[in-house]
């Protein structure tokens, strides 16, 4: 345990330093780990969430093929001719679409539909792309909060209790909501002078025909059925019990038979460095699992609470908003699941509401919490702006706290 610790620790504190690829350190961790015994290959294996992997891959594939329509830079003219180039306007369209999507597609694959478009429109402005960004980094972690399939803390836990769709939204939509707001105005203030239009850039983008900017008609009318229906399926994927990742490798995978593009070329466009950061991340954090280190993390809850009720509510989504900004928060709910159904005697949902604005909210902490954070930052690093782990932390720590308290006073005014 003391060894796996100690080798995250060392990992995170040299990705951090951003003196060497993040995705060399990942998989030299994680075959360090494998090396030492610190968990075997069985486990290594099934620690690595295939789910998210091929979510990942499938979508990667559906947006390049697509971007090479024109598709995406069309949108994003028309999201700048919609937002009259104006700052405010361009954070609550980009924002509250990014919130929006994620509460009901999931915010990983929101984040990589919208990311492509962001950069193209910021391309289009002549203004840095990065505060957009991060904008909705924060926003799809935020707006996944709402709903049980928006962020994969939520989907573990109704698998875990069985609670349904509407009790997610009604008892997390109300302090999403008002967090939404918060930190989407924290951010425009914080933004705004990076995210001014010249009166020349605002001119020219409103003189734009978007229509021209469909380089492939033809192409177009062959895949954009295919991505509407991709996505009309993540909607509905719940009821049809057809997991994310299996739509969007589906989507992908029809995509590429009906496509004239060349399979090695589209192959060659997805972002592998991103997909081996996370397979590294995944072994090492299954290390720190599968040695003990994340159960005692959370068991140490039981301890300082005492068996309060309001101690355990705050503590859990404190609690659990700090480790998923240090791992990643999908093993970490996991590993709360069961400490949580231990100190939930008396079947109290306020507790997995805890555990859900915990573990969802600190996914804004760190460029490697959530699978969104490390997926855009991943299309970022390829567009050429890469987000650096101290950048993120800077804004991501302040949004996390800012969150977390609106948190705090929302389970204590409802259910306290």
């Amino acid at each position: 345990m003391t060894f796996a610790i100690i080798l995250f620790v060392v990992a995170l504190a040299i990705i951090a330093s951003e003196k060497v690829d993040r995705t060399k350190i990942a998989l030299a961790g994680a075959v360090i780990a494998l090396l030492t015994q610190t968990i075997d290959q069985e486990a290594a294996i099934l620690a690595i969430d295939w789910a998210t992997i091929g979510l990942l891959v499938g979508m990667m594939i559906v947006v390049k093929l697509t971007e090479t329509t024109g598709l995406y830079t069309y949108l994003a003219i028309r999201a700048g001719q919609a937002s009259k180039g104006r700052p405010l306007a361009l954070v609550l369209l980009l924002g509250g679409s990014t919130a929006l999507l994620s509460a009901f597609l999931d915010n990983l694959t929101t984040v990589l539909l919208m990311v492509p478009i962001t950069f193209l429109l910021a391309d289009a402005l002549d203004i840095d792309p990065i505060p957009l960004v991060l904008i909705e980094i924060f926003m799809s972690n935020i707006g996944g909060t709402a709903t049980l399939i928006g962020d994969p803390p939520n989907i573990l836990i109704a698998g875990a209790t069985g609670l349904s769709f509407s009790e997610f939204l009604f008892n997390l939509a109300p302090v999403v909501i008002i967090t939404f707001v918060v930190v989407i105005t924290l951010l425009y203030y914080l933004y705004r002078s990076r995210l001014q239009v010249a009166p020349e850039a605002r001119a020219r983008v409103m003189e734009l025909d978007a229509d021209k900017a469909i380089e492939d008609m033809a192409e177009l009318k062959r895949l954009l059925p295919v991505l509407l229906g991709t996505i009309a399926l993540f909607f509905v994927h719940k009821p049809l019990h057809i997991e994310p990742a299996t739509v969007a490798l589906a989507g992908a995978a029809l995509m590429l038979l009906i496509t004239t593009q060349a399979i090695e070329k589209t192959l060659a466009s997805v972002e592998w460095p991103t997909i081996f950061f996370f397979i590294g991340l995944f072994v090492m954090v299954g290390a720190l699992e599968e040695t003990g280190a994340i159960g005692e993390m959370a068991d140490a809850i039981a301890d300082v609470t005492g068996g309060n009720r309001t101690a355990e509510l705050l503590g859990i989504t404190w609690f659990s908003a700090i480790a998923s900004g240090i791992v990643d928060n999908i093993p970490f709910t996991t590993a709360m699941i069961p400490v949580v159904e231990q100190l939930n005697e008396t079947d109290d949902a306020a507790y997995w509401w805890a555990l859900s604005l915990g573990a969802c909210f600190g996914g804004n902490a760190t460029i490697i919490a959530a699978a969104a954070n490390v997926a855009a930052s991943g299309l970022s690093e390829r567009a050429g702006r890469r987000i650096g782990f101290v950048e993120f932390l800077k804004v991501g720590i302040p949004v996390t706290f800012v969150s977390l308290l609106i948190a705090t006073a929302y389970i204590t005014l409802r259910y306290v």
